[in-house]
């Protein structure tokens, strides 16, 4: 069946969206986002700082309020979701912004982008396609994004590894590249491969640590990384989940901790006794949770 949505549908079911979701005030909020940003912008009494700034400098921006969009989401606050939600709103107004001053795009180009590219990514809404499941809702839209990509380049995986590896933080990347590797074949077959490899490069690293430079070392813990990315994915883990599991983990223990040190210095006390607080506060929050 064709992935390809007939016009006819893909309007009648886009009109249905616009009347079951226009809202004046949220368009208006938008609006004024949008003019607040472009005073800021502007050379007759804009914010100087505002002024100075490129795309390339707000690439530190950019990354920390989606970091910080997703703490909040973790932490489950509604309140802290939608401040940080629009601080994320304000650097795409803000690029955007940018780009129109340069005319290379504006807003509007953003949204409809994005809004093509849903409808053709979902021809079961706005189309005739029938699907069965989320599953196959994620198969086809694989695939209509494998096609789209194919026109815009060449049809080697390459180039996409390599746009993971540059534009995502290195362990989603890992997940993403092994992820795409697999799906075209290049794949063990079975879990057992998977770690023979892991013992593999557990050996390698251990050697590396023994004898080998430091940059030696490190490409060895890359590929010691690598393999247990390849692990979680085997067994359906996020491992960006579970490091962040236990990064928290490991403050919550400190702070038990510090809390049984009694106003002391950590420095105050042996490895010997902070092990013994360690396994105390461990204990703790296990019974706690």
């Amino acid at each position: 069946m064709s992935n390809s949505p007939s016009s006819g549908a893909t309007n009648s079911a886009i009109d249905r969206a616009i009347n079951h979701t226009t809202d004046a005030a949220t368009l208006h909020a938008l609006q004024r986002l949008i003019n607040v940003v472009a005073q800021l912008r502007s050379p007759e009494g804009g914010c100087p700082w505002d002024l100075e700034q490129t795309p390339q400098t707000l690439i530190p921006y950019v990354l920390e309020e989606a970091y910080e969009v997703v703490d909040a989401i973790r932490q489950g606050h509604p309140d802290a979701i939608a401040d940080e939600l629009g601080d994320l709103l304000l650097q795409v107004v803000l690029q955007a912004q940018i780009a129109k001053e340069y005319q290379q795009f504006d807003l509007a180009a953003v949204a409809n982008n994005i809004t093509e590219k849903l409808i053709r990514r979902h021809p079961h809404v706005f189309g005739d396609v029938q699907v069965q499941d989320s599953e196959e809702v994620h198969r086809n839209w694989e695939q209509i994004k494998a096609q789209e990509e194919q026109a815009k380049t060449d049809a080697r995986l390459t180039p996409r590894l390599s746009r993971y590896a540059r534009s995502l933080p290195p362990l989603t990347a890992a997940m993403k590249i092994s992820r795409k590797a697999a799906g075209v074949g290049f794949e063990w077959d079975n879990v057992e491969g998977v770690w023979e490899k892991f013992h593999e490069e557990l050996g390698e690293f251990e050697q590396a640590l023994k004898a080998e430079t430091k940059a030696e070392q490190e490409a060895e813990l890359g590929d010691l990384l690598f393999t247990i990315v390849n692990l979680a994915r085997w067994y359906d883990l996020d491992p960006e989940a579970a490091l962040q599991g236990t990064n928290q983990r490991f403050i919550d223990r400190f702070a038990q901790v510090e809390q049984a040190l009694g106003g002391r210095s950590i420095t105050e006390f042996s490895i010997e006794e902070l092990e013994q607080f360690w396994q105390q506060a461990k204990a703790k929050l296990k019974q706690d949770s």
